[in-house]
Order: structure tokens, then sequence, then C-alpha cells
């Protein structure tokens, strides 16, 4: 883990000394360029308007390329801005020489924008990526997006996303690893070491900022920015873990969160970013608001005008204000009227300087010129890694009568509008990727099919073409629909109060199951769909989610089979949306679900999940057996027997989950501890074992205090939270 050495502390205290008020107040400032002229909204405003659907990436590339922007030179001259989202190379540079030459201490800038899932390469979305249960590839992908936006001037990056997310109504459970916190632990702490740590010394490096701290996936109703309440068993034992997993691995940042946390915004939470993040965690650098976020304490009603939310915020410990200006228009105000301690802002300022210093800012705070442009075509390693990744993402839902994998010879008709969409495969939050580094389905599958016809037929925004479907009916000996969510229906803003497939795209799969022929569903979306019909309906499911560039490529080589699916959902599936939230970990109650009308149930929907975590087929099969627990004093041995029963080799994901059975406070009904990816020949047979020490297996009471009982506990081992082996200890 990368520290500062002494000799850079003493620095940082050294030019502490030397600022003013104002400009200790001006590191706590992050601007973004103001477009200036007839396109007069905040550039903040312009990414979420690109990210939403409202404006399309050539109208924002004609924006920024026409307009006149402000990038706030006289307020960089003067010391009043720490921090920038820019991502030309050459602006930062011209940006950062202000800096650096022309202010009175020359403090560097840093460079600040959301880089969720890559940055040129992009990668699946996490919810998916997450689903490969594989922490040394969400390493890599990391590692890669470090090294691409470095060589743009970005040096800190708004990544990674932790936020549990149970609903899947709300849009940004796409940007999130999913409903569990092991998983997410080890999704966090991939992904801090991937960006923070190079693989040599001259390997570059960013800082993460974690977000969305917290709870933000847990708002009612999976309504975006909408209250949480939250008991605070909960909070510790299931949000928290992945943002501690990061702190502990070393994240230098973190992002507040826009929602309220049990009445007060998170935003100006003091029990929330100085007692745990700061003083329990020990997070070493600085939190920063999320956009606007300060001023939207007014409207929360907690704050009465700039001057009470920028006070509450900086005594909360919020370092740094992300696009507002109140920080930078009312601290000094707050500091000489005695409202804000000076102690408030010196610690504040000691910590933007220390990231500063830390990413080496000081001696290096431009972008190198030779090495600027070095990613305007992407290296084959990146392209490699890019389809690495979607293939693994990729998930089988069903597959009935072994339709899949289909034969490279087979006439295929391929449906949806969504299949011959580039532009789609990238998902949500991403923002500097190239049109023609993108391939669609249609693309990739041609490249593996040499008997298939694309037909739009229809798509998740509009109607159907009847006489498409008709002509596609007819053509294929198979028909593969790619149906599903455009970007735009997940993310930022984007929740849905009905989850099932948009449009009239269950009208067009009944159209197709009319013929006869064997339907293929392959979902492109961003969060999990409420499925039922289709489950019941569809012979083979495969879930895609948003992968990235080379998703067209993983896709069509799931489908001939070149690459034996192994994805698992991170996130469990509803039958039907009225289900949500649903989650596998959920406490018992007093009368457990069952079929029994006095049960926790509802009448009109199915007990369960359709797809629970952790599940994910193959185009082999595989068998559990002989569970043993061993007692090794502090930790407990888990041993089980996996074998191959198909005929081609495969790769399935061991997973362990534990259940106290009888607590001081109710648990969960199940608990996923270790993880295990297991790669076997036809036939092979391998014991997988999992080393599990005794003190996992307690709990947070509601105090935050850690908890290791006495008593009963299952130990549950299987292919997914549902299908497991169990075996029972007692300990003492």
């Amino acid at each position: 883990m990368r520290q500062l050495t002494e000799a850079q502390k003493k620095r940082i205290e050294e030019i502490l000394s030397r600022m003013t008020l104002e400009e200790k107040i001006g590191q706590m400032n992050q601007e973004s360029p103001s477009i200036v002229g007839g396109f007069d909204v905040p550039f903040s405003e312009l990414i979420e308007m690109l990210t939403d659907g409202r404006l399309s990436k050539e109208e924002f590339g004609k924006i920024m390329s026409t307009s006149q922007q402000d990038y706030h030179e006289d307020d960089i001259r003067a010391g009043r801005v720490g921090s920038l989202m820019v991502q030309d190379p050459a602006k930062v540079n011209e940006l950062q020489k202000i800096a650096v030459e022309e202010s009175r201490l020359g403090i560097p800038l840093i460079f600040g924008l959301d880089v969720i899932h890559g940055f040129k390469t992009v990668f699946p979305i996490a919810i998916a990526e997450a689903g490969t249960f594989d922490p040394d590839l969400m390493r890599k992908t990391a590692r890669m997006a470090a090294r691409e936006s470095k060589a743009a001037g970005v040096s800190w990056h708004f990544a990674p996303m932790l936020d549990i997310a149970r609903d899947a109504r709300w849009g940004r459970v796409s940007e999130g690893p999913g409903e569990d916190p092991c998983l997410a632990s080890a999704f966090a702490t991939a992904k801090v070491t991937g960006l923070q740590e190079g693989e040599s010394p001259d390997d570059p490096y960013v800082a993460a900022c974690l977000k969305h701290y917290i709870g933000y996936g847990a708002c009612e109703s999976g309504r975006d920015y909408n209250t949480v309440n939250m008991a605070m068993h909960v909070f510790y034992n299931h949000y928290l873990k992945p943002f501690k997993a990061a702190v502990d691995t070393g994240a230098q940042t973190v992002m507040a969160a826009f929602n309220d946390l049990n009445g007060i915004p998170c935003t100006v939470n003091k029990f929330l970013l100085r007692d745990i993040l700061k003083e329990k965690l020990g997070l070493p650098g600085f939190v920063v608001s999320d956009a606007n976020a300060i001023r939207e304490c007014i409207n929360h009603g907690i704050a009465a005008d700039d001057f009470d939310a920028g006070v509450q915020a900086a005594l909360a410990g919020m370092d740094m204000d992300m696009g507002t200006g109140i920080y930078k228009n009312q601290l000094q105000k707050a500091v000489e009227e005695g409202k804000v301690p000076m102690e408030v802002i010196d610690e504040a300022a000691r910590r933007i300087l220390s990231v500063k210093m830390w990413l080496g800012l000081f001696d290096h705070p431009y972008v190198d010129e030779a090495s600027m442009h070095q990613y305007d075509v992407l290296p084959q390693e990146h392209l490699d890694l890019a389809l690495e990744a979607a293939e693994r993402s990729i998930v089988l839902l069903k597959n009935e009568g072994d339709i899949l994998p289909l034969a490279p010879s087979a006439k295929i008709s391929v449906i949806g509008s969504l299949a011959d969409q580039p532009e789609e495969v990238v998902g949500a939050w991403a923002l500097s990727w190239r049109k023609e580094d993108c391939v669609s389905l249609w693309s990739g599958i041609q490249k593996e099919f040499a008997n298939a016809k694309y037909f739009p037929c229809g798509g998740p925004e509009g109607g159907l073409n009847e006489e498409e479907i008709t002509e596609a009916a007819a053509y294929g000996d198979v028909i593969v629909a790619v149906l599903g969510e455009t970007i735009a229906m997940s993310g930022e803003a984007s929740s849905r109060a009905d989850i099932t497939l948009p449009g009239k795209q269950r009208q067009i799969l009944e159209k197709l199951l009319e013929s006869g022929k064997p339907v293929v569903l392959v979902l492109m979306n961003g969060r999990p769909l409420a499925l039922e019909w289709e489950d019941a309906h569809v012979p083979a499911i495969v879930e895609a989610w948003h992968l990235g560039i080379r998703m067209g490529d993983a896709v069509a080589r799931v489908l001939c089979g070149k690459k034996n699916p192994e994805g698992r959902l991170s996130s469990s599936f509803p039958a039907m949306t009225g289900q949500c939230p649903v989650y596998y970990n959920h406490p018992n109650t007093g009368r457990p679900a069952s079929k029994s009308k006095f049960t926790s149930r509802y009448l009109d929907a199915p007990l369960d999940s359709l797809y629970p975590f952790g599940y994910g087929l193959s185009y082999t099969s595989f068998d559990f057996s002989n569970l043993n627990v061993r007692d090794q004093g502090d930790v407990l041995m888990i041993g089980v027997e996996v074998k191959n029963t198909g005929e081609r080799a495969g790769t399935t994901t061991a997973q362990l989950y534990t259940q106290d059975v009888a607590a001081s406070l109710v648990r969960p009904v199940k608990e996923l501890k270790r993880f295990a990816k297991v790669t076997l020949e036809a036939g092979e047979i391998m014991r997988v074992y999992f080393e599990l020490p005794k003190n996992e297996l307690g709990f947070f009471d509601n105090e935050g205090n850690y908890r290791l009982e006495e008593g009963l506990f299952r130990i549950y081992v299987g292919q997914n939270s549902r299908e497991c082996l169990m075996a029972e200890i007692w300990e003492k």
C-alpha cells in the first residue's frame, strides 16, 4: 500500500502554514467548465444529459467543440480552485500550468472524472463484471482504466461504486457490484488495488473515490435520490462492509451520497463522515460531495440557505464541494463569524493536499506529451482484456433442450433494434469511448455465423414491425432475439416502476414463438429484469448485460460455443416487479414464506426470486457432494467434492454460505463468506477447500459492536445461494 513519506508530510505542513484562508478554501472548491453562450448549463448537467439519453454523443461533441467554455482560469490563478473535471490532456496541461506557474503557491490541480467501468476501453458494467466472481479480473480492468485515464491527465476516478443494491427498480444498480456484501467487498478491494497500485514503479496510478457513501442503494421504492431508513445493524453488517474493505485497502477518497440516512443527509452527516469514515475506518484522504449535493440540503429541509448548508457540510467533515461554489462563496464568512473553526478548514485542506502529494502531482503535475495520444488507437492487450471480461460476465439463465450452443452453419434470424446499435453496448456512465471501437451484437454474430440474417423488428423504445417478424420467422432455423433496455433506461435518474421488458418486446417474442422455431433470448440490460413470462415460454435465455466495447464478439462466441458461459448473478432476479426488493440474504420472520396462507408472502407472486444470487448455467453440468467441515481451533476447514458431469470442459463457482441459527439479533437466512472458481475437464473431479476463521461467524449489533456468540451454525456450499449442500456445527 503506497503511503506518504515523512518528508512529504512535512512538505504538506510547510505549504499549509503559508496558505491564506482564501487559498485553503480554494482547495475545497471543485469546478466544472461552464458552457458560455447558447447552451448555458453547467458541465455536470451536460454529462447527466449525455448519460440519460437526452443528449447524444454527437450532440455533446458538437456543443463542446462550438461553445465557448469558462475554465475558471482567473480563480485558478488566484488559488480559489482545488479540482476540475476535464479529460482533454492538452487542456489539463494548460490549466495545470496556470495553477503551478501563475498562482502564488503553485499548488497543482487534481482532475477527476467518472470512470466507472473503463476509460477508452469500456468494460462490462459493474453488476455484470461482479458476476465473474473473479477479483483478479476486476483488478486488471481497473488497472487498465487507470493507465488510460492518467495518459489524459485524469488522476482521480469517481469509482468504484460500492452501493449494495437490493431493489432492481433503482437504475443505478447497474453501476455497483450487486446485493451481497462479501462479493461487493472483494470487488472493492480488487478495484482499489487496480486503480491505486501499479505493477511496477513507473506504472501509472490514480486515486480511487468510493461512492456513494452510504445507503444510496437502499433508496425507498427504488426511486433515485429518495430517502433511506435503515436499522443500524443492517448498516454495519451489509452496507458499510464494502466501504470498510476499500478503505482497509488504502482507498484515498470518498464521495458522499445524495440521500439522507435516517433523517440526516449524508452530505451533512457528522456521524457518517467524521465518526465512522474518518475516525473509525481511518480514511487517509478527503471526502467530496456529489454534484450539487451541498445546495440540495436546502431541498432536504435541513438547511435554510447556502450559508447554512455550507456550514453544516464543513462541520460534518465534507472536505470538497463539487460544483456549487458554496464553499468558495460562504466559508470565509463562516470562519470569520466563528461558525466554522479554523481547524476544520485546515483539516480539509491538509487532506486534499495529502492526496495531491500521494499522487505525485507536486513533482509531476503535467501530462507527458509523449504518452498523451498513446491510446488513440487501443492496443491489442486492451481489446483482449475487454473481450475476456465480457465473455466471463455473460450468464446463461436457461437452456431447455440444449438449444445452445448453436452450430456455426445454422441459419439464424437475428432480431431486435438493439442488435445493430454499437453505441448501446457500453452501458451507463461510460464517457470516453469511441463508436468505432464498439462491436455490436450483429457485427459479432456475423463473424461466427455465415448464414445469419438481421431483421430489426422492433426494440425497447418503439413498436414492432410485423412484416419483418414474419420474414425473420420464415428465414431462420433458430431465432436470436436481442431485447432489453437502452442505456438511458438504466443508470442515474433511470428508476423504473415496471421492470418487465419495456415497449412491445414481449409481443415480439410471442409472435416469434408462434412460428414454432427455437428462440434464444439475448438480454441487453442494466438491471435485473422481471422475467416470469419469458422464463415460462422462451427455451433459452442469455443475460448479456451491457458488456462494453467487445460485447458483440463476446456474445457471438458464447452463442457458438467457443466460450462456455461461466458468469453468475450478482443480484437476484424477481419473477415480478412487485417482489422488489428481493435478495437472498434476507432475515427470517416468525412466519417464513410458504404455501400456507398466514405466512410472509404475496397472494399473487412466487415465494422466492426467479433466479437467485449466484445463479448461472453452463454448457456442461456440475455435481457437488461429500461436504465436510473440520474444526481446526480458530479456523473451520470446509471441503466439498466438485465433479464435471457433462461432456465438455467448463467453469463453475463454488460458493460457501453460513447461517447463525439462533442469535441475539435476527440474522440472515444465508450469508456468502467465500467463493472459488473451479475449472474442470469433462468427468474430472476436484476437492475444493475453504478456510473460514471462526471470528467471521459474528456480526455487528445496533451500536456497532462486533458480537461472536455461541450456538448452532449451518454451513452451505453450492453453485448458487439456493441450491446448496448443508452441514451443521455447534460453536462455543
